[in-house]
Protein backbone atom coordinates (compact mmCIF):
# COMPACT_ATOMS: atom_id res chain seq x y z
CA UNK A 1 0.00 0.00 0.00
CA UNK A 2 0.95 3.52 -0.44
CA UNK A 3 3.19 4.73 2.78
CA UNK A 4 4.72 8.45 3.24
CA UNK A 5 6.94 8.80 6.13
CA UNK A 6 7.80 12.20 7.41
CA UNK A 7 11.02 12.83 9.53
CA UNK A 8 13.32 15.60 10.36
CA UNK A 9 11.18 17.77 12.74
CA UNK A 10 11.90 18.69 15.94
CA UNK A 11 12.48 21.46 18.53
CA UNK A 12 14.31 24.46 17.88
CA UNK A 13 15.06 28.19 18.01
CA UNK A 14 13.69 30.67 16.16
CA UNK A 15 16.11 31.68 13.39
CA UNK A 16 17.35 27.92 13.23
CA UNK A 17 16.66 25.62 10.52
CA UNK A 18 15.65 22.16 9.81
CA UNK A 19 15.07 19.69 6.86
CA UNK A 20 12.48 17.73 7.10
CA UNK A 21 12.03 14.59 4.53
CA UNK A 22 9.27 12.63 3.46
CA UNK A 23 9.94 8.74 2.07
CA UNK A 24 7.85 7.57 -0.26
CA UNK A 25 6.75 3.48 -0.69
CA UNK A 26 4.17 1.86 -2.98
CA UNK A 27 3.82 3.78 -5.74
CA UNK A 28 6.34 5.33 -8.58
CA UNK A 29 7.54 8.95 -7.15
CA UNK A 30 8.03 9.96 -10.21
CA UNK A 31 4.77 10.08 -11.32
CA UNK A 32 3.45 12.22 -8.49
CA UNK A 33 3.96 15.97 -8.17
CA UNK A 34 4.67 16.62 -4.05
CA UNK A 35 3.76 19.07 -1.76
CA UNK A 36 4.30 20.04 2.09
CA UNK A 37 1.38 21.30 4.19
CA UNK A 38 1.15 22.02 7.67
CA UNK A 39 -1.50 22.40 10.72
CA UNK A 40 -0.48 24.47 13.52
CA UNK A 41 -2.80 23.94 17.00
CA UNK A 42 -6.61 25.39 16.21
CA UNK A 43 -6.04 26.03 13.03
CA UNK A 44 -7.09 24.58 9.57
CA UNK A 45 -3.83 23.21 7.57
CA UNK A 46 -2.57 25.28 5.05
CA UNK A 47 -0.52 24.97 2.21
CA UNK A 48 3.42 25.35 2.31
CA UNK A 49 4.81 24.31 -0.93
CA UNK A 50 4.85 22.34 -4.14
CA UNK A 51 6.96 21.09 -6.46
CA UNK A 52 6.09 19.11 -9.55
CA UNK A 53 7.16 15.31 -10.59
CA UNK A 54 10.60 16.17 -12.32
CA UNK A 55 11.35 19.10 -9.45
CA UNK A 56 11.35 21.37 -12.54
CA UNK A 57 8.75 23.77 -11.01
CA UNK A 58 8.15 24.21 -7.66
CA UNK A 59 5.63 26.87 -5.91
CA UNK A 60 5.52 28.35 -2.29
CA UNK A 61 3.31 30.60 0.14
CA UNK A 62 3.70 33.72 0.60
CA UNK A 63 4.68 33.13 4.24
CA UNK A 64 7.72 31.02 3.76
CA UNK A 65 9.21 32.25 0.24
CA UNK A 66 12.40 32.93 0.21
CA UNK A 67 13.12 30.84 3.85
CA UNK A 68 11.47 27.21 2.86
CA UNK A 69 12.64 25.16 0.28
CA UNK A 70 10.95 22.44 -1.53
CA UNK A 71 13.25 19.32 -3.46
CA UNK A 72 13.07 15.93 -4.55
CA UNK A 73 15.06 13.32 -5.10
CA UNK A 74 13.29 10.36 -7.70
CA UNK A 75 16.16 7.99 -7.52
CA UNK A 76 15.71 8.16 -3.37
CA UNK A 77 11.75 8.35 -3.48
CA UNK A 78 12.33 10.96 -1.39
CA UNK A 79 11.02 14.97 -0.71
CA UNK A 80 12.37 17.65 1.61
CA UNK A 81 11.67 20.40 2.90
CA UNK A 82 14.25 22.93 3.91
CA UNK A 83 13.58 25.39 6.22
CA UNK A 84 15.48 28.27 7.11
CA UNK A 85 15.48 31.25 9.42
CA UNK A 86 12.43 29.63 11.19
CA UNK A 87 9.78 31.84 13.53
CA UNK A 88 7.56 30.92 16.19
CA UNK A 89 4.41 30.85 14.13
CA UNK A 90 5.78 28.06 11.59
CA UNK A 91 5.20 25.99 14.90
CA UNK A 92 2.91 22.73 13.78
CA UNK A 93 2.89 19.48 12.54
CA UNK A 94 4.15 19.42 8.67
CA UNK A 95 2.71 16.98 6.44
CA UNK A 96 3.84 15.96 3.00
CA UNK A 97 1.37 14.85 0.20
CA UNK A 98 1.37 13.10 -3.48
CA UNK A 99 -1.07 13.93 -6.18
CA UNK A 100 -0.46 12.36 -9.66
CA UNK A 101 1.51 14.74 -11.38
CA UNK A 102 0.22 17.58 -13.31
CA UNK A 103 1.65 20.91 -15.04
CA UNK A 104 2.00 23.00 -12.36
CA UNK A 105 3.15 22.94 -8.96
CA UNK A 106 -0.60 22.45 -7.03
CA UNK A 107 -2.00 23.67 -4.09
CA UNK A 108 -4.55 21.39 -4.16
CA UNK A 109 -5.93 18.03 -5.52
CA UNK A 110 -3.64 15.75 -2.90
CA UNK A 111 -5.03 12.26 -2.35
CA UNK A 112 -2.08 10.44 -0.84
CA UNK A 113 -1.00 11.96 3.11
CA UNK A 114 1.70 11.06 5.24
CA UNK A 115 1.19 11.13 9.56
CA UNK A 116 2.82 14.75 9.91
CA UNK A 117 6.06 15.40 11.91
CA UNK A 118 5.90 18.30 14.59
CA UNK A 119 7.99 21.52 14.55
CA UNK A 120 7.92 23.89 17.34
CA UNK A 121 9.92 26.97 17.22
CA UNK A 122 10.74 28.48 20.55
CA UNK A 123 11.33 32.48 21.14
Amino acid sequence: QVQLVESGGGLVQAGGSLRLSCAASGLTFSLYDMGWFRQAPWKEREFVAAITWSGGTTYSADSVKGRFTISRDNARNTGYLQMNSLKPEDTAVYYCALKPRGAIAAVRGYNYWGQGTQVTVSS
